[in-house]
């Protein structure tokens, strides 16, 4: 056949694709026979479309010449060429900012050597009316995904009825939700579901096993090569992951991995982790991808607007400089205990205020100023470890601490007044007091407060130089 000739008479971007198939079985080179001139153009010519690696079309080449390898790619090929199956697909690979509405046609092959059309439309946004087009079985899942996840009341059961429907639909082994923390550097599971009953196997065990976990995890954004996922299948794409990424390859290899689809979780240009399900139903494999392909986006939605709302209530009850608790959510707690919603016996008070601040600022600047209230909430912090404390203003800080002695909380107090808080002639001026039953807060907190204004009176009275 003349490819060229056929080709031409498109005027759609459109070239014609080989896949040559080994005696093995296995698929070898994939190769871009002909191309139109909109197809041709796209690549030699400036225009506001993907940039490939090469500005050169020459007939014959291999598809890697131009872009990445990509197994998702590839399957598409074959799936076209050589199991001679139409394929559309709509896809926005990583690599590209931009949606590719694709088409594939099988061709008239000859001897080991296979043919397809392959014609593209893109656009830089996303059609909702394409990516709404699936099958009815796929909408029925994502619709069901949807459904829990804008229902849900607590986060993490929600999610774990996700994975687990979703390690249903792929008939997988295990399914698993990895969250990833780039400026901690480190991973954790936040749903799992899977076969195996030895949590010993569980994602978070082999986190805490694995001190390079993350380091492992980092690198799949490089073995899935700019595409949007990256579908393991058989021996010949387990070897393609051998040759990009050995030390997983190790792993899977390792933990009897034989197949894994894996999708990337993004908000924006966030990467905030990864859905994967490993030993799943190779089979469906086309169907798997369909449905995750748009699960994912509503996963990584939920996800988002999770870790939103966290950072959003540490931002409201954090105090920004010290990283205790704000001066809001000191009294909210104070409200709460002697309304007797928080029910508290034995409870202590300690008012804490830091010495010598005022000339810290005056003579070295507030920069220094900060830092010495950085390093006396550390000091505070270790003296009282979780206890909840708080930055009632300024220099003033107070520690609600409740199930205590008398004994203890006088100790603890003795330990703060006399730490160093890395400053000469800073310290603590503290006071507390102790009650039986939380509806005495209120005195405790009074008495506490005198207490401890008291022993700042003290510290003035043998350095009046500093009192300011």
């Amino acid at each position: 056949m003349d490819f060229q000739a056929f080709v031409d008479n498109i005027d759609a971007m459109t070239c014609v694709i080989s896949v040559e198939m080994l005696e093995n079985g296995h698929y070898g080179d994939i190769r871009l026979v002909a191309g139109n001139k909109a197809y041709v153009d796209s690549i030699e010519q400036a225009w506001d479309g993907p940039q490939l690696m090469s500005n050169k079309f020459v007939p014959g080449s291999l598809y890697q010449v131009y872009f990445p390898q990509d197994l998702n790619f590839e399957t598409i090929c074959y799936r076209a060429a050589v199991e001679k199956i139409p394929v559309h697909t709509y896809v926005h690979p990583d690599r590209f900012d931009f949606w590719f509405n694709l088409f594939l046609l099988p061709l008239k092959h000859e001897g080991n050597m296979y043919y397809c059309t392959y014609t593209q439309e893109v656009t830089q946004k996303a059609d909702t009316v394409k990516m709404a087009s699936i099958s009815q079985d796929t909408a029925t899942e994502v619709l069901n995904t949807c459904i829990k996840l804008h229902g849900a009341r607590d986060f993490s059961d929600t999610m774990h009825e996700v994975i687990k429907d979703i390690r249903a639909l792929c008939g997988a082994f295990s399914c698993t939700i990895l969250l990833m923390d780039p400026e901690t550097r480190t991973c954790r599971a936040l749903a799992e579901d899977r076969d195996e009953p030895d949590m010993r196997a569980s994602v978070d065990s082999l986190i805490a096993r694995h001190s390079d976990f993350y380091d492992v995890a980092e690198s799949w954004e490089d073995t899935i090569g700019g595409s949007n996922c990256l579908i393991v299948k058989n021996d010949s794409d387990m070897e393609y992951v051998r040759q990009k990424n050995p030390r997983w390859h190790e792993t899977l290899v390792a933990h009897g991995i034989t197949s894994i689809v894996l999708f990337p979780l993004r908000s924006g240009e966030s990467l905030l982790g990864y859905i994967w399900a490993t030993n799943f139903d190779t089979q469906n494999a086309d169907r798997i991808k369909e449905t995750l392909e748009l699960t994912t986006f509503f996963v990584a939605s939920a996800v988002a607007n999770e870790q939103l709302l966290k950072r959003l209530k540490i931002m409201g009850s954090v105090d920004m400089l010290t990283g205790v608790l704000n001066r809001n959510e000191m009294n909210n707690r104070i409200d709460r205990i002697s309304k007797g919603v928080d029910r508290v016996k034995n409870l202590g008070i300690v008012f804490a205020d830091v010495n010598g601040l005022k000339c810290i600022n005056d003579d070295k600047g507030h920069i220094s100023g900060d830092e010495l209230l950085k390093n006396a909430a550390g000091v505070l912090i270790k003296v009282f470890g979780n206890i909840d404390i708080y930055r009632a203003g300024g220099d003033e800080f107070m520690i609600i601490v409740p199930n205590t002695t008398e004994a203890k909380l006088e100790a603890m107090a003795a330990e703060v007044r006399a730490s160093s808080l890395g400053f000469d002639r800073a310290s603590f001026a503290v006071g507390c007091c102790f009650v039986k039953d939380s509806k005495d807060i209120f005195t405790a907190l009074h008495v506490s407060d005198e207490r401890m204004y008291e022993d700042k009176e003290k510290y003035y009275d043998r350095h009046p130089e500093l009192r300011r």
